[in-house]
């Protein structure tokens, strides 16, 4: 399979980037590529950010299904996924960053360490071998594993489950290896590590909160052991400083510009909209919300500049109604041009607390559809890569004058976690505390679990900060969140005071937001059964949520269960699997389930998310 198939599908990647498999049997010319000129450090830069961009490419595909994000109207591939039917051509890439360009080099690796004895990067080498299969199950179920990595041209498929404990073994070996010490005549670990700068002690913590975050995914399993989950983290970050982050480069220079963050990279184009759902989380305007707005809000959803009665101000997006508006079945939001015009040209429909109607500029659409004229009120996530600039330039918000000349006005301001330099926050303390409060909460220490719950809120507006904090601060959307805004809102309303106060709803709205993007967030939504309501004692975890309006006879197709809300089939619990295992290993696809070339196969829980 990596010989053959790997090679005729990425081959000239491979080229490019000098990290490549088995495909030449030369001698060891510096200047040409094979499996063992590159040097531990070398291969390791290319594995991570590879690996980043398989699992954050999953992010983002979870994101559609959970109500972070939704498209401007559309028919092509992933629009499919905003109604709930996705076609296969989106579940590609997740797969092919994983498998070609992270996990073949994964065996070169470890040989050359071997070798030298650089025992860190063989470490590294079995954590991400580690999360990766373990990303493989979360949005496929079952893949090959076992001799997924070997010279079988159709490698037989294994279960969620033997793929599970597979990688947390994997994981306590890559433990074994960082405890180890190298010697001085190894490569060090930081010349090569983009993640943790070296930081040995960072990479064991990143080991056990993975462990934690895995053990705790196992939450419908009867061997779901919460004292092992409280175990892992307790050998896990304690801080923010402990926090694996992937660094991105919003740059002019247009070598950097392949560096940009991964969301921007899936998210760039001026067709991505926050969703109302996800607004209403930060405002606090969900069914039995408090309505005290999170100080966060302006910084993770968009605004624009709008000329009101002669004077420029910020409004915010509006949220775009998934589950209980038509504007998506009739072609809205519309994506707009840059020039901006007035009212009473175009339509635009703008009104002031009382009703009345506020002389606004719109930005100018084509359409002469009256419901979309206002659609302007829709602000776009996109913000410029500064390499993108005809001009050059420092600012990277959406500027009409960097395209018309005519008008400084902010189509966008963009959202933290989808610009071009947005930290890629792989793994981070805020989550772990959210793990820690759900599963005290579990135990029924509410106390503790009140405690890691608003630890939690806390961490993650200082994690924030910390990249808010290389940012002009005059430029609205970038500004820090103040300390007295912090605590102003852990003691409001929004935040739980007391155990009595405190659900687990509360707790997983907070994570939520904190993991914005994140893969996790659609894992954690298929342990609670969406906002079925009917995990435990727990009520409905996620308020409001609901299957897009939009579905229809072509979404229904992709489940078994179109009435019950109760039903796991209800609701979409996997990708289906890609074109390469369709077209080049489809008889043992074919026998990993009895669905797995159905549609259906979308509603289909994954071994973690079924309960024994």
């Amino acid at each position: 399979m990596k010989k053959l198939i790997y090679f005729s599908l990425s081959i000239l990647f491979m080229f490019s980037l000098n990290a490549c498999s088995d495909y030449l049997d030369i001698n060891d010319n510096p200047n040409t590529p094979n499996s063992t000129v590159p040097t531990p450090d070398q291969r390791l830069m290319i594995i991570q950010t590879n690996f980043s961009d398989a699992y954050e490419s999953s992010g983002t595909r979870g994101c559609w299904f959970t109500g972070n994000i939704t498209k401007t109207y559309g028919t092509t591939t992933n629009d499919k996924n905003i109604k709930w039917a996705p076609v296969i051509g989106t579940t590609t890439w997740p797969y092919q960053a994983w498998f070609i360009y992270t996990a073949a080099n994964l065996e070169p690796l470890i040989d050359k360490a071997t070798k030298e004895e650089a025992w860190h990067y063989i470490g590294a080498a079995k954590l991400i071998h580690a999360w990766g299969f373990m990303t493989m199950v979360d949005v496929y179920g079952e893949m090959p594993y076992k001799e997924a990595l070997t010279d079988k041209i159709t490698p037989k498929y294994d279960d969620g489950e033997t793929i599970f404990n597979g990688c947390l073994q994997t994981l306590d070996e890559a433990i074994k290896y960082f405890e180890m010490s190298q010697p001085v005549t190894a490569t060090p670990l930081s010349k090569g590590d983009v993640w943790n700068g070296g930081d040995v002690n960072k990479w064991i913590k990143l080991a056990y909160g993975l462990k934690a975050r895995w053990l705790n995914n196992l939450s419908k399993k009867k061997g779901y052991n919460p004292d092992a989950v409280l175990a892992a983290l307790e050998k896990a970050g304690q801080s923010n400083s402990d926090n694996t982050v992937m660094r991105y480069i919003n740059s002019s220079d247009t070598k950097q510009a392949a560096l940009r963050a991964l969301q921007h990279q899936n998210l760039s184009s001026t067709t991505s909209r926050i969703t109302k759902w996800y607004l209403d989380l930060l405002t606090n305007t969900f069914t039995g919300g408090s309505g005290v707005e999170d100080p966060r809000t302006d910084l993770l959803v968009p605004s624009a500049q709008f000329r009101i009665n002669g004077t420029l101000k910020y409004i915010r997006t509006k949220g775009v109604d998934m589950f209980n508006s038509d504007i998506r079945k009739n072609s809205g939001p519309i994506a707009y041009n840059i020039y901006s015009r007035s009212q009473d040209m175009y339509g635009g429909k703008f009104y002031d607390k009382d009703g009345k109607p506020i002389n606004m500029d719109i930005w100018y659409t084509s359409s002469k559809v009256t419901a979309r004229l206002g659609d302007s009120i829709y602000v776009p996530i996109y913000s410029e890569c500064l390499s993108w600039l005809v001009n050059g330039g420092t600012d990277d918000r959406y500027i009409a004058a960097n395209y018309n000349g005519k008008t400084n006005q902010i189509i966008s301001t963009g959202t933290f976690y989808t610009r071009a330099d947005a930290p890629g926050h792989l793994l981070c303390y805020p989550e772990l505390c959210f793990i820690k409060a759900e599963v005290l909460f579990r135990k029924g220490d509410k106390a503790g679990a009140l405690t890691a719950y608003k630890a939690g809120i806390r961490a993650h507006m200082e994690l924030m900060n910390e990249k808010l904090s290389t940012y002009d601060q005059t430029q609205f959307g970038k500004q820090i969140i103040p300390a007295a805004a912090i605590n102003d809102f852990l003691a409001s309303a929004a935040v739980a005071q007391t155990t009595a106060q405190l659900t687990m709803a509360k707790i997983m709205q907070q994570k939520y937001i904190a993991c914005s993007y994140s893969l996790q967030n659609w894992n954690d939504m298929r342990r609670f059964n969406y906002s079925a309501g009917n995990i435990k004692d727990f009520g409905v975890v996620y308020p409001d949520f609901k299957r897009p309006y939009e579905f229809d006879s072509e979404s229904a197709t992709h489940f078994t269960d179109n009435s019950d809300p109760n039903n796991e089939r209800y609701w979409i619990r996997r990708f289906q699997q890609c074109t390469h295992e369709v077209n080049y290993n489809i008889d043992n696809l074919k026998k990993s389930n009895p669905e797995a070339t159905l549609p259906t196969v979308n509603s289909l829980p994954v071994w973690w998310d079924t309960a024994d």
